[in-house]
C-alpha cells in the first residue's frame, strides 16, 4: 500500500470527490482515480458507492480514512523528527506574523543561531489563519500568531501581549477616512472592524495592502487608518508623522504566541526561540 494512494484517498474524502481532489494534489482525474482503484483492488473492498457524479464513504473506506489518516500523520512526523534533529543539522521552517516578524524574530533568530549553528532556518510570513493552516498542514514547524489559539491538534504558548494603537496622518480625523489592512485572516483586521463599527465611522470602506511598511507608509500621507502593535509604530520609519491613540482593552490585549502540533518533536531549537521572543519582548524601548 502506497503512501501516495492514502494521500489521493484522504484528498477524494475532504474535498467531496474527484475533481476537487485531483485539483488539490495537483494531478489529472484519472491519476486519482486509478489510485483509488488500484487501492480498492489491494484491499479487496469497496471504499465508496458511487451515486451519480458523487461519491459516498463505504463502511471500509470508513474504517481505512482512520487508519490512512494516523498513517500519514506518522509519515510526517517521521520526515519532521529526521529533518529536525535538533542542535546538530537539519532545517526549521518558521511562521509569523508580519508586524511580529518585523518587532521579535530577529533577535530571536540570532539567540538560535548562536545555540544552534548548524541548523538551518527559514522564516515565512502570512496572516494567522494561514500560519495556522500551514502548522496543521506540517509546512511549518512552529508559527507565531495571534492567539488565544484552541485547536486539538496544536499546543499554542503564549509569549507576549501585544498592544494594538489606533494609527493616522497627524491633522487628520479617523473618523473620515478609510481603514487600511492586511488582508484576510489577519486577526489585527478583525479587531480593526470591530473598532470601526464601534465607532461609527463615517466611512467604512477598507483597503487593503500586503505589507508592513505599505500600510503605515499610506497611513502617513494621510491615506486611512488602522490598528497596529505600539512598538512596531514607534520603530517606524514613518513614527514622526504618525498619530498614536490607545483603544480600549478589549480592542487592544491580544495574545501572542507560538503554536506548534501537540504530538510534534519536542525540539531544543524551539526552546531557544520561545524564550528569545519573550527576551525581546521585555526590552526596555528605544526613547
Amino acid at each position: 500500500m502506497e503512501l501516495i494512494a492514502l494521500r489521493t484517498f484522504q484528498a477524494v474524502v475532504e474535498e467531496g470527490g474527484i475533481l476537487a481532489a485531483s485539483r488539490k494534489l495537483n494531478t489529472v482525474q484519472s491519476n486519482v482515480t486509478g489510485r483509488i482503484r488500484k487501492l480498492e483492488e489491494e484491499l479487496g473492498a469497496e471504499l465508496f458507492f458511487r451515486k451519480g457524479r458523487g461519491l459516498e464513504l463505504a463502511p471500509s473506506g470508513r474504517v481505512l480514512l482512520d487508519y490512512a489518516r494516523r498513517m500519514l500523520a506518522l509519515e510526517r512526523q517521521t520526515a519532521s523528527a529526521v529533518r529536525q534533529v535538533g542542535e546538530s543539522v537539519g532545517e526549521l521552517r518558521i511562521g509569523a506574523m508580519e508586524t511580529f516578524a518585523a518587532l521579535h524574530l530577529p533577535s530571536a533568530l540570532k539567540a538560535v543561531r548562536a545555540a544552534h549553528p548548524r541548523l538551518e532556518l527559514r522564516v515565512f510570513t502570512d496572516t494567522t489563519t494561514k500560519l495556522t493552516e500551514k502548522v496543521l498542514d506540517h509546512k511549518l514547524d512552529c508559527a507565531f500568531v495571534a492567539g488565544p489559539v484552541i485547536h486539538p491538534d496544536l499546543r499554542f504558548e503564549e509569549l507576549v501581549v501585544e498592544e494594538l494603537v489606533q494609527v493616522h496622518a497627524a491633522g487628520t480625523d479617523p473618523v473620515l477616512l478609510p481603514l487600511i489592512l492586511f488582508r484576510e485572516g489577519c486577526a489585527y483586521r478583525t479587531r480593526a472592524i470591530a473598532w470601526q463599527r464601534k465607532q461609527g465611522h463615517a466611512i467604512a470602506d477598507a483597503m487593503e495592502f500586503g505589507t508592513l511598511e505599505g500600510i503605515l507608509g499610506c497611513i502617513a500621507v494621510g491615506l486611512g487608518w488602522t490598528l497596529m502593535p505600539r512598538r512596531v509604530v514607534e520603530q517606524s520609519a514613518h513614527a514622526a508623522d504618525l498619530v498614536i491613540e490607545s483603544v480600549p482593552p478589549d480592542i487592544a490585549l491580544v495574545p501572542t504566541g507560538m503554536i506548534a502540533l501537540r504530538e510534534g518533536p519536542a525540539l531544543p531549537a524551539l526552546r531557544t526561540l520561545s524564550e528569545g521572543i519573550v527576551a525581546s519582548a521585555q526590552r526596555p524601548r528605544a526613547a
